[in-house]
């Protein structure tokens, strides 16, 4: 319960700055029929797939979601398999509010309790949790090398275990496909997207060479082990 008014307290902060609807009309119920058709894409809970094609998006704070599809509906954040599915007729306010909210309550796990033969082990609920496991490859790269520099350029926004900051509406980094996150580099280099709001113009990530990137992904990839 803590939880859940937490993330909808920051949510409604996130709305006022954009006038829209209070958070206090959020239907949880609701945004679980919206995850239906989201699901198509991004898994049943949320959990992406693909190998990052399509990207972890469970438990990223409830701000942060909003505002990406609030940029994907007003074409400033382009991305093409999203198109048909965002404009004002479909993903109105409420939706937006609705599914963000219910995304950002999905916790999933990456580890399972044993298979023993001991009578308190519930199957079934071992059955419920595959379904919300994810397990991200490791990325081949310097660990040490790579926890070092997310420590030193990271860690401030994005959180000392890569788990983001919900009152910021900053995204874990944690849990999130690598293939996902070299690919937001790529277009945070072109420019088409922004990776700091409140510094656009900020010419970031070509500060880093290859090499750092794959060793700070490295690290990044087993972070949540």
């Amino acid at each position: 319960m803590i939880a859940i008014v937490k993330s909808l307290f920051i949510l409604s902060l996130y709305l006022i700055s954009l006038n829209c609807p209070a958070a206090q009309d959020i239907d949880m119920d609701h945004g679980e029929e919206i995850n239906e058709l989201c699901a198509g894409c991004h898994g049943e809970y949320g959990e992406g797939g693909k190998d990052g094609e399509y990207p972890r998006i469970a438990g990223q704070p409830a701000g942060y979601i909003a505002e990406q599809l609030h940029l994907f509906r007003d074409r400033k954040r382009p991305n093409i398999p999203m198109l048909e599915y965002m404009d004002e007729r479909q993903m109105p306010d409420q939706d937006i509010i609705d599914i963000s909210a219910y995304l950002s309550l999905i916790k999933l796990t990456t580890k399972l309790p044993p298979i023993t033969d001991d009578k308190n082990f519930d199957a079934y609920e071992r059955m419920l949790l595959t379904k919300k496991f994810l397990n991200i490859a490791k990325f081949d790269g310097d660990f040490e090398a790579g926890k070092k520099l997310y420590n030193k350029e990271c860690k401030s926004c994005h959180g000392r275990m890569g788990e983001g900051k919900d009152s910021q509406n900053i995204p874990m980094l944690a849990g999130q496909y690598t293939n996902y996150l070299f690919r937001q580099i790529i277009k945070y280099n072109k420019k088409t997207r922004i990776h700091d709001k409140d510094s656009p113009e900020e010419d970031y990530f070509s500060e880093f060479t290859k090499e750092e990137l794959i060793n700070i992904f490295s690290y990044i990839s087993i972070i949540d082990d």
